[in-house]
């Protein structure tokens, strides 16, 4: 009798089976596996929405197996409160990198998050510009070296890194935010329950919710993946902390 292997891992169904444009050890992939996961967890694949940014996920509707469209640079919150506020029982995600949603976007994030839209949005943190050719970006680390910055990021002449976190949690109207990383197993693993909340409070109509996740982004930074997955501990994460900001829904005040 044969013996029936069975997938370590089995794709999940709003995950296109298509190979991605991604570099090596970058944490997108990543994130793209858990959203899909969740959704199908959730059983809203029909009634989802994802808003593709300008920058490296640009063809993030290439990947997930739901409804979705492109946003003018920066623009994804106010195309996701447009959607939202159009089909109010579906379930739309702003999906956004660094420069995306505080550079050219940092207007339309802030109103988002104050006028408490409830939509989810997910910020992927790699501390730089990805698809143009790793320029300084907002969340780019205080010394770091990048296209636009050779000697490093000099706050006297650009100013500090800017923490979304701590900048939307100023806000009253958001009910949850949450920083996770997808550096490790564990933080992979958090990184998917922090999602999934969002997502579930989205449902509930509770209101605005912001995951941000810090990423790997080996190319531009000019270190290879395992280097990259110890950089976010060792650099990133002592400016940007995991932690939970806000949980309203669950009792957990500003």
């Amino acid at each position: 009798m044969g013996v029936k292997t069975v997938p370590l891992f089995r794709k999940p169904d709003s995950l296109v089976d298509v190979r991605t444009h991604y570099c090596p050890g970058c944490g997108h992939g990543i994130v793209h596996r858990l959203i899909a996961e969740i959704i199908d967890d959730m059983g809203v694949r029909e009634e989802t929405v994802i808003i593709a940014p300008v920058g490296c996920s640009v063809l993030l509707y290439n990947y997930l197996d739901v409804d979705g469209l492109e946003a003018a640079h920066g623009r994804a919150p106010a195309v996701a409160t447009g959607v939202k506020r159009a089909l109010p029982d579906h379930m739309v995600i702003s999906y956004q990198g660094d420069g995306d949603l505080l550079a050219i976007g940092t207007g339309e994030t802030i109103h988002a998050a104050n006028r408490g839209e409830n939509i989810t949005v997910i910020f992927l943190n790699n501390a730089i510009y990805g698809m143009t050719g790793g320029q300084m970006a907002p969340t780019t680390m205080e010394g770091q070296k990048t296209a636009t910055t050779p000697a490093g990021r000099n706050p006297a002449d650009v100013g500090f890194p800017i923490r979304a976190c701590e900048l939307i949690n100023t806000l009253e109207a958001p009910v949850y935010i949450e920083r996770t990383s997808v550096h490790n197993p564990a933080a992979v693993r958090k990184t998917k329950k922090a999602i999934a909340k969002a997502l579930k409070y989205q449902k509930e109509k509770k209101g605005y919710s912001f995951v941000e996740v810090l990423s790997m982004c080996p190319t531009n930074w000019g270190v290879d993946p395992v280097e990259a997955a110890d950089w976010i501990k060792e650099d990133m994460v002592p400016w940007y902390p995991l932690k939970k900001f806000r949980d309203i829904p669950a009792g957990e005040e500003k």
